[in-house]
């Protein structure tokens, strides 16, 4: 059976830090593939609040949408630890590019590697649109 790959940038650009709590359990007594997918995303937002964009809803007038996304697991992540979230940018194309997670546990243990697939999306004409340019000069 194939296996999801998710190949690490060259850099990590920003961390965000997550104290996991006892509701981002499952019934396996770990934290959830929801609840990784929910980090990634507060993660997306606190970076981008870190390039000074509000929300994602406003880059130049553009939004940001999802095309894809995958995790890979390493090891189990339990209620009320620390996560630091590196976040790494990765094949930047003419609408978007990948963002690549890596979640790190306090002993400095790898827990797991998450990407999203985002395009720029113009909401009021409900297109894809081009990366905006300020966007760009701002993660490199």
């Amino acid at each position: 059976m194939s296996r999801v790959k998710i190949e690490e940038p060259d850099q990590y650009i920003f961390k965000a830090n997550i104290r996991t709590r006892i509701t981002d359990l499952n019934y396996g007594g770990h934290v959830g593939n929801d609840r990784i997918f929910a980090f990634m995303h507060d993660a997306r937002v606190q970076f981008f609040k870190s390039l000074g964009y509000e929300n994602e809803l406003n880059f130049e007038g553009l939004g940001n949408i999802q095309t894809d996304a995958a995790i890979t697991y390493k090891a189990e992540v339990f209620a009320h630890e620390d996560i630091e979230i590196a976040i790494g940018i990765k094949d930047i194309n003419k609408y978007g590019c990948d963002f690549v997670y890596k979640f790190m546990k306090s002993d400095g243990s790898l827990a797991a590697l998450g990407k999203t697939g985002v395009v720029f999306f113009d909401y009021e004409k409900r297109k894809i649109a081009s990366i905006p340019k300020s966007f760009l000069e701002k993660i490199k």
